[in-house]
């Protein structure tokens, strides 16, 4: 394993030298990390993997929002900010009813426990 660490560092370097990497999409600006925080430690890699793939749906993105957003106006003690949160609040839930309504998720008893669990696991 030591060989192969030490011919891709080469192979790095080497390119490093020839500008290779110079023109890449994003070159010298900063990352954009994703806030994995509210995704339990064990779940992280794979929600990672079905993001990428193109898996995770809008709904769950909406989710994640509407969590942030909830957490944010606990906390909030401007009027005026508070406003404004409360309306990105209300934006992102009726943005949330639309899709599950296209989708013809039902609101039933079952759905709501199992939204309840998966709700308490990300808090």
């Amino acid at each position: 394993m030591d060989g192969f660490w030490r011919i891709a560092e080469e192979k790095i370097r080497e390119a490093m030298k020839n500008g290779e990497f110079d023109n890449l999409p994003g070159f010298g600006k900063p990352l954009e990390l994703e806030d994995l925080s509210r995704i339990p430690e064990e779940l992280r890699l794979g929600y990672l993997l079905l993001k990428n793939a193109g898996y995770v749906k809008e709904e769950a993105e909406l989710r994640k929002e509407l969590l942030t957003l909830e957490d944010l106006l606990r906390c909030c003690e401007d009027d005026e900010e508070k406003r404004e949160l409360e309306k990105k609040w209300t934006e992102k839930q009726l943005r949330f009813a639309e899709l599950m309504k296209k989708r013809g998720q039902t609101n039933s008893k079952a759905l709501r426990d199992y939204e309840r669990r998966i709700e308490e696991k990300f808090r």
